[in-house]
């Protein structure tokens, strides 16, 4: 008996869509078929996938009723009205991180996407490279006895005006924190849960900035204290990772390979895909058995592909949703609270958060 497939159509044709979603949709040919595109101008999409559709305006592909699920990587001013035009006409919903523009918007998508009975999730595929496979590994083994101390970078160098980007652009849900914050907070509140605290510092450093371009971040738990840095002047980046605990450290450098392979054009199909290089593995320096362990912590293979993956068995067989869309609800709630930090200048504590569950 053929296994069922779920059709998809995906809206948007531009670096989303091309890296982060059309390579696994059609790599998973026993999972997914891809059905349409909503591509506006050109025929790019057709030239690429001559299989699809393209369709030119997004009344027309949520009305198709082949389509199973929709997946949106269109500008976040999109994600709402979007998410909710496809949810409304009873199909699955992907949705490019963030999640929505303002907590409010976040909350009435997760209250229509109970609604119509229909999946709704946040494409946080940061979930799904080495460097969280792995951290997520040496705290769920206590390797660094009880955390007091986690911080997160995601740092760039990119100095020059970019006129035409509208992440760069003064509209909502532009700038590094909806863009780059979205990752690391999402991943701090899967660690962790949701923080007692906030206290943030968002900054404008580029002459040409017209967004924020650097923002630092404290999530106060208690006994662990979370600092969050991201900023695109940066030329030489230090460890994306450092993780004190009351047994040990953890210090990480570099990133995981699947988006650079990605943005060159290959294909997620090699058994060494998204399988880090040795000199890039963490430093874990710590007491294991009440011995001292100081060595290279081996990184776990990240893998884009288990998302699609872990949805369709979500979609078909009902098993539990990973990325729900209450994380994404809080991740733009705690957005909206470091900036209100940054504004009043002070530590405001974390209100109106979501119980969703990891």
């Amino acid at each position: 008996m053929a296994q069922q497939k779920i059709k998809v159509g995906v809206v948007g044709f531009g670096i989303s869509a091309k890296v982060f979603h059309l390579p696994f949709i059609t790599t998973l040919p026993e999972q997914y078929e891809l059905v349409s595109i909503l591509q506006r101008k050109g025929d790019e999409a057709k030239a690429q996938f001559p299989q699809a559709k393209i369709v030119r305006t997004i009344e027309e592909l949520v009305q198709d009723p082949e389509i199973d699920l929709v997946v949106i990587t269109t500008p976040n001013d999109t994600h709402f009205p979007y998410s909710k035009m496809a949810l409304e006409a009873g199909k699955h919903v992907v949705l490019e991180k963030p999640f929505t523009n303002t907590a409010e918007e976040g909350r009435q998508l997760v209250e229509i996407a109970k609604a119509s009975g229909k999946i709704l999730s946040v494409y946080q595929n940061r979930r799904y490279v080495s460097d969280f496979s792995t951290i997520k590994e040496i705290l769920d083994n206590k390797l660094l006895g009880e955390v007091h101390e986690f911080e997160a970078h995601y740092d760039r160098y990119r100095a020059e005006e970019r006129p035409a980007a509208w992440r760069e652009a003064p509209l909502p849900g532009s700038g590094i924190l909806y863009d780059l914050g979205a990752h690391i907070i999402d991943q701090v509140l899967y660690f962790f849960g949701m923080p007692q605290n906030i206290t943030a510092d968002i900054r404008l450093q580029r002459p040409h900035a017209r967004v924020d371009d650097y923002f630092n971040i404290w999530l106060d738990y208690g006994f662990n204290k979370v600092i969050l840095h991201a900023g695109m002047l940066v030329r030489e980046p230090g460890p994306r990772y450092m993780i004190q605990g009351t047994l040990g450290s953890f210090i990480k450098y570099g990133e995981d390979p699947q988006e650079a392979r990605l943005r060159a054009g290959e294909l997620p199909v090699d058994d060494d895909w998204g399988q880090e290089k040795e000199d890039t593995f963490g430093l874990l320096h710590t007491v294991i058995n009440g011995e001292t362990v100081k060595k290279k912590y081996p990184s776990l293979r990240g893998s884009y592909a288990d998302y699609y993956l872990e949805l369709y068995q979500t979609i078909v067989h009902g098993a539990p949703l990973r990325e729900k869309p209450e994380h994404g609800y809080n991740t733009i709630r705690i957005m909206e609270l470091a900036i209100q930090s940054n504004q009043e200048k002070r530590t405001i504590p974390c209100t109106g958060l979501m119980d969703g569950g990891v």
